[in-house]
């Protein structure tokens, strides 16, 4: 089973946000994929518009203040993953009608629909926890959200 470190990309934790509005924040969650190294740059408004497509066929604002907009892209490699905080909030069209305060952005490879499946699995399964969503909203930095992911990694932060 997949980790939360092994696919949050290193230097693609976006905490706190600039960006104010849902597709803003997709287009800066890949910038930071594309600044970190993993993914290529001429892969970058593909795949914001590709995670923008899938948006709006339906939001990935899943309620309790997170989103999991996701997207399968024939240039990945392998399963790359950005988390942004917000804050503020950010308007999400979320199915509780609630603000979104964690975006957890999953890019995966095309052609490799079970590892998409599973790292879907490992990130709702923590999102699932009261605690780790808590957790997360309250970190102001970078280093902080790292550790709950390694906290996390380690089951050492329960529900």
């Amino acid at each position: 089973m997949a980790k939360l470190t092994d696919i949050i990309a290193p230097g693609a934790i976006v905490a706190p946000l600039k960006s104010t509005s849902r597709d803003a924040v997709i287009g800066e969650l890949v910038a930071s994929l594309v600044a970190c190294g993993s993914i290529a740059a001429d892969m970058q408004a593909e795949l914001v518009a590709k995670v923008l497509d899938r948006e709006r066929k339906g939001s990935t604002g899943f309620g309790k203040g997170v989103a999991v907009p996701h997207v399968k892209h024939k240039g990945a490699t392998k399963m790359h993953a950005a988390i942004g905080l917000a804050p503020r909030g950010i308007d999400f069209r979320a199915l509780d009608d609630q603000p979104v305060y964690t975006v957890f952005l999953l890019v995966s490879p095309e052609d490799r629909p079970e590892e998409h499946l599973q790292a879907m699995e490992v990130i709702f399964k923590n999102l699932g926890k009261d605690t780790f969503r808590r957790c997360l909203r309250q970190a102001a930095a970078a280093d902080e959200v790292r550790r709950l992911l390694q906290d996390a990694d380690s089951q050492h932060l329960m529900a």
